[in-house]
């Protein structure tokens, strides 16, 4: 009897151990981190979804794209959250990319603004920086703020550039950056002039924030679902395979693309991603059409739009079709700032305010090119007149007339200048015909953060 006893004892022992090994991979707590738009859109439904079917939970750590794909990679974090595919890095090249919804690229101003709708080639202009203030538009005789995300490797700001310019790196003209959506969308809301880009899941419903038309089409849930609204883009879960929780994160994403999931990301203002068949199959063509309205090329950067996912395995990426790839641009030594296609016939005098700084890698054939930046062309005094200059060949006689200019400008006095209400650094370095970067040297200003009252010092133009 009492051997029995033991017996029993043992194997009861043996199953409630078993038992308490299956509650805890299944109870098994994971931590998520990524961009804000993939934490509100995607992550925060289906894991409320997720912990109301028994599962454990799941710390979100929202910040931006970056973060999260080097928190995985690093493992710090199991599941990473990102708004654009793998950019081919070394960091994204061992991470697997899982596409589980659709999103909207959202072009936002303030509700103050009477600009409702923009062109392709606008948004494109605005950005390149050749469209500087709305009456160009159709709006008021006012600056555009132009804002973005600060990282060169945000998944927003990676995936509109790459439809508008054919390479998710283009630097563009935005002069106020910010480290994630969230702070940006908070900005415009506050300004009547500013200009930035979210998603539509981030910002549907939200009556501070004007979202703009694009070629008469209205972003909705039914626009982007259909391809009515051209720019429309999927979010990912990100993974690693040599994770030690690799096994738990992959039943997350498999369960972000079931029946459950996909209820929580429509209630989200997302189009889940399977259910975007028609998204997928003309996504090669709106690419180029998107380029060749704008008169862009694509990149060899790579695109990575995937077939639908299974709900039992990851999905297979499939390779994109692209227009040809640009010819190589001729090496432009010692610009500071975005470079035009095609460039200007000279770059003397092309001046730029460097943000953002870009790794070496995406730099191509450019040389000492920093990232995000605004480009003047003939704006101060030396621009001025080497723009004259380089139109005719130079004479001796053109020479002394522009160090006498120069000159000239040099000995004017500097004057003090307040910041008006509203008014960003940018604007205030259009209205006196200088760049943010001079202000910020001569006011020794570590970033382009002003504030309404404050003296600013403006030395000559």
């Amino acid at each position: 009897m009492p051997v029995r006893i033991t017996r029993l004892l043992t194997a009861a022992l043996i199953g409630a151990g078993l038992s308490t090994a299956v509650l805890a991979a299944a109870t098994q707590s994971l931590t998520w981190r990524g961009d804000v738009v993939t934490a509100n859109g995607v992550v925060k439904g289906v894991v409320k979804a997720w912990q109301s079917s028994g599962h454990g939970s799941v710390q979100i750590q929202p910040f931006n794209t970056a973060s999260g794909l080097d928190a995985v990679a690093g493992g710090s974090a199991d599941i990473a959250g990102s708004a654009r595919p793998s950019s081919g890095s070394a960091t994204d090249s061992g991470l697997t990319f899982t596409p589980v919804a659709w999103d909207g690229l959202v072009l936002i101003t303030s509700p103050a603004n009477p600009v409702s709708n923009l062109t392709l080639q606008q948004v494109h202009d605005i950005y390149y920086g050749k469209i500087t203030n709305w009456k160009e538009i159709g709006g008021n005789d006012a600056p555009i703020d132009v804002f973005a995300v600060a990282s060169p490797g945000d998944g927003v700001e990676f995936s509109l550039r790459k439809l508008l310019f054919g390479r998710g790196s283009q630097p563009v003209a935005a002069p106020r950056l910010y480290v994630n959506t969230t702070q940006l969308e908070q900005s415009v809301a506050l300004d009547p002039r500013a200009f930035g880009v979210t998603t539509l899941s981030s910002v549907a419903g939200n009556a501070k924030i004007k979202m703009l038309h694009i070629d008469g089409t209205a972003p909705s849930v039914s626009s982007v679902a259909s391809g009515a609204y051209p720019l429309f883009s999927p979010l990912y879960l990100v993974t690693n395979s040599s994770s030690p929780n690799a096994a738990a994160a992959k039943e997350f994403v498999d369960f972000a693309l079931s029946d459950k999931g996909a209820s929580a990301l429509r209630a989200r203002a997302l189009v889940p991603y399977d259910a975007g068949s028609t998204l997928i199959a003309m996504d090669a063509s709106r690419r180029s059409r998107i380029l060749a309205e704008v008169g862009a090329r694509a990149s060899a950067e790579p695109t990575q739009i995937a077939a639908a996912p299974t709900r039992t395995a990851a999905p297979a990426a499939v390779a994109a079709a692209r227009p040809a790839a640009a010819p190589a641009t001729p090496t432009l030594a010692k610009v500071s700032g975005s470079v035009l296609t095609p460039p200007p016939s000279s770059l003397k005098g092309v001046r730029g305010d460097a943000f953002t700084q870009m790794a070496a890698a995406d730099r191509g054939s450019f040389a000492k090119v920093t990232s995000d930046a605004y480009v003047s062309h003939g704006k101060v005094a030396m621009a001025k007149v080497t723009a004259k200059n380089t139109s005719k060949p130079s004479s001796m006689a053109n020479k002394a007339e522009s160090k006498k200019k120069l000159a000239a400008v040099d000995n004017k006095p500097a004057r003090s200048y307040r910041v008006a209400a509203g008014e960003t650094l940018y604007s205030i370095a259009r209205k006196h015909g200088v760049d943010v970067a001079q202000i910020r040297n001569w006011n020794h200003l570590k970033d382009n953060t002003v504030r309404t009252g404050q003296v600013l010092r403006i030395e000559s133009r």
